[in-house]
């Protein structure tokens, strides 16, 4: 993967951010998604930013070879800190993190954000958890969406602000326009995470020692969610 080479994983992500947007990749790593975004004359403008130092400056070498430097900015700073009010942010993509992560870096910063922006949030695992920090802020998902890449299922949650939403606990978990769509590689994952909570709760009956009751009954509950949505 490049800057001239996307994974399908970023092409998806690349696919929801609005055209002509002035984007914030946070956690851009080499600043592949900035850079393949300006290539292409789909952005006006980008700030990179990265919190590692290695990452920084393989960023800062990807905007440099691609002669990018008057309209992507890379900034060494902790997730949102990279965005400075003049920049005129209106698309935010977080990208390749656990969704726990992206949700702390969202509410640690929440002064930076000005509730126009569009969220591109792409979390490897913890999803749910991310979905709640965005219904209580007053986001309202628009597009979701569900690919599998080199085995690994990896989903794209798109929101902006909006009027407040309620989702249900299923919804917060499922996601409410997965569980609508209900495509085929939607069905595919949750067969495969429901073995995996039959196995895991098979382990908990087998433990020498006793598994607290509420986390038996969490895993639990979602094993009926998931038996319930596969039908």
């Amino acid at each position: 993967m490049n800057e001239h080479t996307l994974s399908m994983r970023l092409e998806r992500v690349a696919a929801h951010v609005p055209a002509g947007a002035r984007l914030a990749d946070i956690g851009s790593d080499h600043g592949y998604l900035p850079v393949a975004l300006m290539r292409r004359g789909a952005i006006v403008a980008a700030v990179a930013g990265e919190v590692a130092l290695t990452p920084f400056r393989a960023a800062e070498r990807t905007v440099r070879e691609n002669e990018l430097e008057h309209h992507i900015t890379v900034r060494l700073a902790s997730g949102l800190g990279a965005i400075e009010p003049g920049d005129g942010i209106t698309a935010i993509s977080l990208c390749g993190m656990g969704g726990e992560t992206i949700r702390d870096i969202l509410d640690s910063d929440k002064a930076r954000l000005s509730g126009q922006e569009r969220l591109v949030l792409q979390p490897n695992g913890g999803e749910q958890p991310l979905r709640q920090w965005l219904m209580e802020n007053g986001y309202r998902i628009l597009r979701e969406e569900l690919l599998q890449e080199n085995r690994f299922f990896y989903e794209i949650i798109v929101a902006e602000r909006a009027e407040p939403v309620i989702y249900t606990a299923e919804e917060l978990y499922f996601g409410p326009l997965q569980m609508q769509a209900r495509s085929p590689v939607f069905l595919l994952k949750w067969q495969h995470v429901l073995r995996h909570k039959q196995k895991t709760l098979r382990d908990f009956a087998l433990a020498r020692q006793a598994v607290p009751e509420g986390k038996v009954q969490e895993v639990a509950q979602q094993a009926q969610w998931i038996t319930e949505l596969l039908g």
